[in-house]
């Protein structure tokens, strides 16, 4: 019996620890609670750090992730397009820190959301006080089981789309990616299947 700790020892050491990853998004309520139940929903939870950071546009949140990264493996940054000014800064500024990754939306994280539902193309500009992004929303809302939907409610919107809407998303962002290739148009476009990627990964053993 006093050998089985080596044992075992040498059966777990085939594998790599698994990363130390911290997501930072700009939404405090919908969107950090989307992204946490999903990091719990592929068992990621456990390694994964979601916080919103206190600060509401795109370099600010990659700045902090510029400060806290030396405590992590991998740092994402969930970041909305929409109307920042400072969104190309924040990319330029994120640019240069291999470990840390901007998962962008255009025009905002309720596309991801939107995709759910099925393909879209279709820009969102900004009309009279309306932001592309509550654009966005004001289209989700016009979708099955999301009449009554707001950025600001702290709702599980991951279970209620778990299935085949997830799957519907998982499929259709990386089309669109490979559209705006072609195009050079990112509205609308998000890049959110990736971190839902990621998350899966994180769930298996990574051997060494």
């Amino acid at each position: 019996m006093v050998s089985s700790g080596k044992s075992f020892d040498r059966r777990s050491s085939g594998y790599k620890p698994q990363p130390k990853v911290l997501v930072l998004c700009e939404d405090s309520k919908s969107g950090k609670r989307y992204l946490e139940e999903a990091a719990f929903y592929f068992r990621a939870k456990a390694q994964v750090e979601i916080a919103h950071c206190g600060v509401t546009h795109p370099s600010g949140i990659v700045e902090r992730a510029i400060s806290r990264q030396k405590y992590f493996d991998k740092v994402f940054c969930v970041l909305d397009r929409d109307t920042h000014l400072c969104f190309q800064r924040a990319l330029n500024v994120a640019q240069p820190h291999p470990k840390i990754k901007v998962i962008a939306s255009y025009p905002c994280f309720e596309f991801w959301l939107l995709l759910h539902f099925g393909f879209n193309r279709k820009p969102f500009r900004a009309v009279g006080k309306h932001s592309p992004g509550e654009l966005v929303s004001k289209s989700l809302r016009e979708k099955p089981t999301m009449e009554k939907y707001e950025k600001g409610k702290d709702i599980n919107y991951f279970a209620q789309l778990l299935g085949a809407p997830f799957q519907t998303a998982r499929t259709l962002a990386p089309k669109i990616l490979e559209d705006v290739a072609i195009s050079g148009e990112p509205n609308p476009s998000t890049e959110i299947h990736l971190l839902m990627d990621e998350f899966e990964s994180l769930s298996k053993p990574q051997p060494i």
